[in-house]
């Protein structure tokens, strides 16, 4: 629709909103002495891949709670706090003499029930005792060899020891109190991380995941259920994605509390730098490598909810195009996913002053280009 302003401003409303005036002087243009100078360039077409980045925190493969299995007097502490050890270290030692004890007095008791076994199984070959008997001096027999081997075992448990290779928390109880063992209210002596290999978990929307699997029905995107996928973190301190890992493990369904679905990625740690705990950010390939149209990102204006740049027409006047956008790449270029075509003129310069409908007098721009700083390697 055209109507004519008192100024004499010719004022055309366009589709999306904006406003296209004739008159340069009253759409706040360039002075009558001529066409405004703008820079322009052409989109850049470009091979890349798309990265989806997520916040999430590490998290020790293996975790033990130390804890006795045997009550008793605590007699000493085999390790110092915060230390590596291995599997089957010695952690802790439970007085053992009332253990020794109970061993002992097991290991008498099973001799003797031993030999009248024997006695009755000779008894038994010439009938002078009942089958019953024989039965009996056998029951007792195996009575007091699982006796004994109780007591062997209890002896063993006064030694704690580690079950994992991992690091050390502190010890909680200080040499000479009374522990409770067993398997209800036993007393947490430590804790025991494993540090190498080293997970990190991260959720991902309800949008993310049914994106990845739609990728996967059109065979865009193999899933993160059945391919290694590697992906990078950084830490809270890093600029750069210079931890690699491999997703192994989606669960099996969205949280309908969050509405998010939980990943998992697998690090090797070998020098105890990613410590159980810390967030990081993690990056993944969220595309297969395809040829994008790419803008600064500084040129793309707002309208509302719209989207636009301004383009240079063939009559050399600024025209809004309204464009739908993708994520950045490489930290200043802008995926344009629709609205533009590869020989238009985005105007690069001037951006605050412009108005749609002005003249102007393009001027080739020094291409944009990517950032230098390289992505993650491929896939």
């Amino acid at each position: 629709m055209m109507k004519k302003l008192l100024t004499g401003c010719i004022v055309a409303t366009l589709s999306f909103g904006l406003v296209a005036c004739k008159d340069e002087q009253a759409a706040g243009g360039p002075p009558m002495g001529g066409p405004m100078p703008v820079k322009v360039s052409n989109p850049v077409i470009k091979k890349i891949t798309e990265w989806d980045e997520y916040t999430g925190r590490f998290q020790a493969r293996e975790r033990v709670e130390i804890r006795a299995r045997v009550s008793g007097y605590l007699e000493s502490i085999k390790f110092t706090d915060g230390q590596f050890v291995k599997k089957d270290d010695v952690l802790f030692v439970i007085d053992q003499r009332p253990f020794l004890i109970d061993v002992e007095r097991a290991a008498s008791r099973n001799d003797t029930a031993k030999k009248d076994y024997e006695r009755a199984q000779s008894l038994r070959k010439s009938s002078a005792i009942s089958e019953e008997e024989l039965d009996k001096a056998f029951q007792e027999f195996r009575e007091a060899k699982a006796n004994l081997d109780e007591a062997q075992l209890n002896l063993e448990f006064t030694e704690v020891k580690s079950p994992i290779d991992g690091r050390m928390s502190r010890n909680l109880v200080d040499m000479g109190n009374l522990i409770s063992g067993g398997d209800q209210g036993s007393t947490l002596l430590a804790t025991v991380v494993s540090t190498s290999p080293i997970d990190f978990y991260f959720e991902a929307s309800e949008q993310d995941v049914l994106k990845y699997t739609r990728l996967d029905q059109d065979g865009s995107r193999e899933s993160s259920r059945t391919f290694k996928r590697p992906v990078w973190v950084k830490l809270q301190d890093e600029d750069e994605f210079k931890h690699q890992g491999m997703i192994d493990f989606v669960d099996n369904e969205v949280d309908r509390s969050t509405g998010t679905l939980q990943g998992r990625a697998v690090f090797d740690n070998k020098d105890g730098s990613l410590l159980p705990g810390i967030f990081g950010r993690l990056r993944m390939a969220g595309s297969e490598e395809y040829e994008a149209m790419l803008v600064p990102d500084g040129v793309i204006g707002i309208n509302q909810t719209q989207k636009f740049v301004y383009v240079v027409n063939s009559e050399n006047m600024v025209e809004p195009k309204p464009v739908v956008t993708g994520p950045l790449h490489d930290g200043s270029m802008r995926i344009i996913r629709e609205g533009l075509k590869a020989d238009d003129q985005i105007i690069t310069s001037g951006l605050t002053i412009l108005r749609p409908g002005i003249p102007v007098t393009p001027q080739r721009a020094e291409e944009p280009k990517p950032d230098s700083a390289p992505a993650p390697a491929k896939e």
